[in-house]
């Protein structure tokens, strides 16, 4: 097969389309790599997701799409996407690398090595403080690689290639933690594999297949003060939002927000602004947004957590407490039912102490509960089944155990999480159960599915196929897309006294989906703040909470 001598839209369509598959493939190589410093703990999911909303944005366009198209939807779709620290400079990345391919038609070697390393420069210049050893030595390294040689555009990628995966395992000499850990720099392994996207559509060479997980093996992070001012870990949040502002207020927020914390990136232009920071001041990162103009679709995340949360996933802990944690149980603990990886990470962020999988389709039996409720090692258990068809089957468990149990009605995902926001471990099983059960009636709850058979009801007739909007009293929205569904349903619930939508992304979202139903309640309720999660639910691609 001839290889290219330049790079046409087509071929830059299909970099981007290779680079998101072997993103996937590698997804849980790269989060289980992640270790500093920036404590993410899914720069995997991240790098995906950003490059997703990517792909998302190219669909509509076809396959004679310009260049010009194409180039203005990889920069808008990495800007609107990222996620996380790795998310947002992939971003930058991104943007930089086709922002001189506008004007031309075709991709020479010497414009894509000038092109990456403009696409370096601007990398560098979104992060306040760079840090080497990261991502950004990668991005640096595959400039100098694509360099050396562009005499025919498969050295130049090539090149860029191999002073990459050079670059990459030279990480651990850079960062100390990283050579304690006995791992490269996750970030940093993850561009890698747009160098190897590159050679695979110029060059045709395999991509490299994703090793085994159990292979992926880290030595256990002990702090220390070598690390000196790199030593980001201390900072407890990550807070990302997406930020409307006249482009000249934007040097006194990269100044106010370097005083209050690190990991900083700020990408985008012309107005819009992808940004993300660590700190532990979250009211002084959200109100440099309002001084500089509106902020919207803001994410917090508890980085302390986050971090136990994926040392229980690195190590394949079972959903219930060991006997080790059984002696720090506490005055009241919580079952929870779910569904999802995601949705049963968010659980244990929120101080759920067993999970016990279950949801509409597949009901868990009370002996499941039982066994739950047993593990937790606590005198008092709160139960939260999150369906109400496990209602009846939780009721049962206080006459079988020993633990004075109390079930909270939730009915759905979104009700558990409110629940939990009025959890405290400290008092009792019947105290908890009153102010729990307040806080979950706050909650409106909405999901979004498919119809798998014919129906009548209120909302209209129903066929096969149809996505549907659902609520606690039936159907609100028929479809034949799912974000139809979805807005129409968020249309029927929202009312003005609303201040809150919590999204949580199952199996069918997409990054486009989502970001189609977050720029509707951007448009028809600007007043709401959004927060999305992802859970990893089937069967439905959205779950919705209305506060």
């Amino acid at each position: 097969m001839t290889s290219p001598t330049t790079l046409s839209a087509r071929d830059l369509c299909a970099t981007i389309a290779t680079f998101a598959e072997a993103l996937r493939a590698h997804k849980e190589v790269i989060n289980r790599l992640n270790v500093y410093p920036v404590p993410d703990g899914d720069t995997g999911t991240n790098m995906t997701l950003t490059i997703e909303s990517v792909v998302a944005e190219l669909e509509p366009l076809g396959p004679d799409a310009a260049m010009a198209e194409i180039c203005q939807a990889v920069a808008h779709g990495s800007l609107m996407g990222a996620r996380g620290n790795s998310g947002v400079i992939l971003s930058q990345l991104l943007r930089g690398l086709v922002e001189k391919f506008k004007a031309v038609a075709e991709i020479s070697p010497s414009l894509l090595v000038e092109s990456l390393v403009h696409a370096d420069l601007m990398a560098r210049q979104a992060v306040v403080r760079p840090i080497e050893g990261t991502i950004l030595s990668i991005a640096r390294a595959g400039a100098q690689g694509a360099g050396l040689d562009d005499s025919s555009l498969t050295s130049t990628v090539r090149g860029a290639r191999e002073r990459a995966r050079e670059a990459l395992a030279f990480t651990p000499e850079q960062l100390p933690v990283l050579k304690q850990a006995g791992v490269v720099d996750a970030g940093g392994a993850g561009l890698v594999l747009f160098f190897d996207s590159l050679c695979s559509v110029v060059a045709h060479d395999p991509l490299p297949e994703a090793p085994p997980l159990e292979s992926i093996v880290l030595n256990e992070y002990v702090p220390s003060p070598a690390h000196g001012p790199v030593d980001v870990a201390n900072l407890r949040y990550e807070v990302m939002y997406l930020l409307d502002a006249d482009d000249h207020r934007m040097h006194a927020f990269r100044e106010v927000w370097a005083g209050i914390g690190d990991s900083i990136v700020i990408v985008g232009g012309d107005g819009l602004y992808n940004c993300h920071i660590h700190t532990d001041e979250i009211g002084a990162a959200i109100e440099a947004a309002l001084d500089a103009g509106r902020p919207r679709e803001i994410r917090i995340t508890d980085l302390s957590e986050q971090i136990v949360e994926e040392r229980w996933v690195r190590e394949g802990r079972a959903d219930q407490p060991d006997d080790a944690a059984r002696n720090d149980a506490p005055t009241t603990a919580v079952v929870a039912v779910v569904v999802g990886d995601g949705v049963g990470r968010i659980f244990r962020s929120l101080g759920v102490r067993a999970l016990v999988k279950g949801g509409q389709s597949m009901n868990p039996s009370t002996a499941d509960l039982v066994e739950a409720v047993m593990a937790t090692g606590s005198a008092q258990v709160v139960i939260l089944p999150n369906n109400k068809n496990i209602r009846p089957v939780a009721e049962q468990v206080d006459q079988l155990v020993e633990p004075a149990v109390t079930v909270v009605p939730t009915s759905s995902i979104v009700e558990g999480f409110a629940a939990l926001l009025a959890y405290d471990p400290d008092a009792s099983g019947a105290q908890n159960a009153r102010t729990m059960c307040e806080s979950a009636s706050h909650v409106l709850a909405g999901e979004v599915t498919r119809a798998v058979r014919d129906a009548h009801t209120d909302a209209g007739d129903v066929h096969v196929g149809d996505w549907i909007g659902l609520s606690a009293t039936g159907v609100k929205s028929i479809a034949d897309s799912i974000t139809g569904a979805a807005n129409l349903l968020l249309a029927a619930l929202v009312t003005p006294p609303h201040e809150l939508i919590t999204i949580i992304e199952g199996d069918g979202s997409t990054p486009g989906y989502t970001r189609r139903i977050t720029e509707f309640l951007a448009d028809e309720y600007p007043w709401l703040s959004v927060e999305v999660h992802q859970g990893g639910q089937p069967l439905y691609p959205y779950y919705f909470g209305i506060e």
